[in-house]
This record gives C-alpha cells, structure tokens and sequence, in this order.
C-alpha cells in the first residue's frame, strides 16, 4: 500500500508534470488539489521551496536546512490562496541555496535546464519556478524576489515574472532572506495569466482607475545594457510609446549604477546575517560555490557600511516614490544581457551580478512594482523589457502589460 507522500507523486507522474528540465524539488511531490471553482480552477501550479507546505519539508534548497528544520505545520497564505481559487500544486520548485545568488546553481539538487536557452543559466533564486514555466510543466509558479530573483530568471528564460509592490503579498509561511526587500512574486508563459493570478493575490491598486503614464526611459540601465539588448528591445518600445505616447529621456540614477549595487548588496547583507546568521553560525552548513562566500562578506559586513547602504535606500526611494507618485512607468531592460553560459566562470558570473543587481536595486529600494516581459533575444537567447510603477500599482501595471503583449503579437 502507497504511503501518502509516494500516493501523491505517483498522482504527480499522472498529471503529466514529468520535469523534462529538472525543475522540480528531487523525490516525492508535495501535490494538492485546488477548490473545484474559483478564478484559476483547472490550472496548475508549483511553489518555490522556500515557501510552507502542511506535511512537507521546506528545504530552502540546502540539505542542511531540511535537516535541522521540522516538517511544515502548516501551508503559506499565498499558497492557500491559490488553491483555494482553484489552482491545483504540482509541486515544489528547486531554489539557489538560501535564496542568495543570481544564476540559480544548486550543486546538491542539480542546476534547472533553461529551455529556451539550454546551455545558459536559468537564473536565481527562483530558478526551479521560471524553468518549470517556460517548459510548459505548469501554467504559472510561486516564486519570491529580494535582489532580482524572479526578474533575472524571468527575463533568462523567456517567461512573465512580476515582483510586486513590497508588502502586497503576505510572505508569512516563507523562509526570509532580506524582510524588508522580499517580496513574493510570480511566473507566467501568458501576460493574462500573470494578471489573472494577481487579481487573486493583490489587494485593489491605491489609485484604480488613472491611466499610467507618461513613459519614462531612465537613461542608466540602457547604457548598462549590453548594446545587441538594447537594441532587440528597439521594436517592444516603439510599441510601448505606441500606447503611452514618446518616452521621456531621464536621468535617474545620478550616484551611477554601480552605487546602486553597492549599497544594496550591503543594506541586504546586513538583514541577511541577522535573519540567517544565527543558523548559519551554530549549524556550520554545507554550501556550494558563491554562496558560502555571500554569507561570510555578510558576516563580517562593516556596521557603517550597512548604515550608509539604508541611508543611500531612503534617499533614491523618496526620489523614486515621488517620480512615479502620478502614475509615471518606468521601462528599461530587465537584465543588461542574456543569461550567462554554463560554462561562465565565477568571476564572470560574479560581473554579471553586479551590473544586474544596479538595475534590480531601483526597483528593490523603493518597494516598487515591477513586470518582466520577454520580448525579444539577443544573442540567441531570451531577453526581458521591465516595466515599473509606483507601490500599489501593480494591477495596472498588469494591465498595461498585457496591452503590450497584444501589441507586440504576444500570446495573451
């Protein structure tokens, strides 16, 4: 006789989600039924694995973790949510160790393919929900985002991805890294199935109803951009100004983007050592490469550093808040290129985070809304164009999404 654990994988193997790409969490499949109605009835979804199951471990993708934390007492609220709309789980998603890297290798539970680009990263944390996406595995994933988690993997693998306004969805039942940064956000193959899900999860916009506008195009994440990005995201702007009228050139990041990575990596450094330091220091864990280095610059992470890193943050988000406070939208490229090759060194990997992590941080800082579409390749392969609104926009900034989709000839 099957046990429940083994009974809900093999429902899992039934239901056709055979992880072609390795997307999933190894060995059982944490599985759940959804509500026979609701708005996302019939559809299916998988979780990342930092995010509570009842009777299933959260292993925050890192052995020691599962090890010397108990099995989940209870699920998430976003999770219920979900099902409670009717969307069924599929299961749970491979993550980057403790949710703290950017390419979303995992040496004990393997790296997820990328399949749109097979022999790049598919982006981290939250690599194990966008790979399950873009293979068509699920209709659309939980993920969460603290420094480009579920924007970075969205824009590498040529899905949706949404990080919402900070505090719009309940993170209660999740494994934090950076609380005042994390936020929990969401994959999709279809911009209206990216707002379907929101008009489940968000609460009503702060100002429903105003028309976003005017387009801004903030002149320091294009020319951090690699040219040959910029340049395929050419036709997605002219469509955009299509819709919100010609894009004003601005200047947003004066201080320069690298200051931007800089006081973010140390502001998130500090919340990281004090939400994981104490476990990281009794339990001594295992932990692959990058990863063990982040937790140990955290650890030794100068008090004053950290200090100008929140005061840099209150600066640009009183700047940013009151740029978009009438309902301006941001839109500049998700990444400033591909995602990395496989083959990619640590040091190379490393250059690509921190011209990356500019740009996330803008967003990041202020508690901002922000969509990645992909629509366009470079190279090859996937890149995404972001747009960006003020916190409590998020449904519009959904909305003005799929309108661009449809613009563009996108599957809506």
């Amino acid at each position: 006789m099957l046990s429940p654990r083994q009974a809900e994988a093999a429902m899992a193997e039934r239901d056709g989600t055979d992880d072609s790409v390795g997307a999933f969490v190894p060995g059982p499949r944490a599985t759940c039924a959804g509500a026979p109605e609701g708005p996302l009835a019939g559809l299916g979804f998988a979780v990342k694995d930092l995010y509570d199951i009842a009777g299933w471990p959260t292993g925050y993708g890192n052995p020691d973790w599962e090890r010397t934390h108990p099995v989940a007492a209870g699920t998430a609220p976003v999770v219920q949510m979900l099902l409670q709309a009717g969307a069924s789980l599929r299961g749970k998603t491979r993550t980057v160790e403790l949710a703290y890297g950017l390419t979303g290798e995992n040496v004990w539970q393997g790296t997820p393919l990328n399949p749109r680009a097979p022999d790049r990263f598919p982006g981290g944390s939250s690599c194990g929900s966008a790979a399950a996406v873009a293979a068509g595995l699920v209709d659309f994933a939980l993920g969460s985002d603290t420094g480009g988690s579920v924007r970075i993997p969205a824009s590498y693998c040529g899905v949706y991805g949404i990080r919402p306004s900070w505090g719009a969805v309940s993170l209660a039942g999740a494994c934090g890294l950076g609380p005042s940064f994390d936020t929990a956000g969401w994959f999709a193959a279809r911009a209206g199935l990216l707002a379907r899900v929101g008009a489940v999860l968000l609460p009503e916009d702060a100002a429903p109803g105003q028309h976003p506008g005017p387009l801004l195009k903030p002149e320091e994440p294009w020319v951090n951009a690699d040219p040959s990005t910029a340049l395929a995201l050419g036709e997605a702007m002219e469509a955009l100004q299509g819709l919100l009228g010609p894009a004003l050139s601005i200047g947003l990041a004066p201080e320069g983007l690298p200051a931007f990575y800089e006081h973010f990596r140390n502001a998130q450094a500090a919340e990281a050592w004090a939400t994981l330091g104490s476990w990281v220091a009794a339990t001594r864990p295992r932990f692959g490469p990058g990863v063990a280095e982040r937790f140990a610059a955290a650890r030794d992470m100068d008090p004053a550093r950290a200090a100008a890193g929140r005061d840099f943050r209150r600066q640009v988000a009183a700047r940013l808040r009151a740029l978009l406070a009438g309902g301006a939208v941001l839109a500049y490229p998700t990444s400033p290129a591909p995602a990395p090759r496989l083959e990619a060194s640590q040091a190379e990997q490393n250059a690509v985070r921190e011209r990356s992590m500019g740009v996330t941080a803008i967003a990041g800082f202020a508690g901002l809304c922000e969509v990645s579409l992909p629509v366009a390749e470079a190279a090859g392969a996937p890149v995404g164009l972001s747009l960006v609104a003020a916190p409590g926009r998020d449904r519009a900034l959904l909305a003005l999404a799929e309108r661009l989709a449809g613009a563009l000839g996108l599957p809506v």
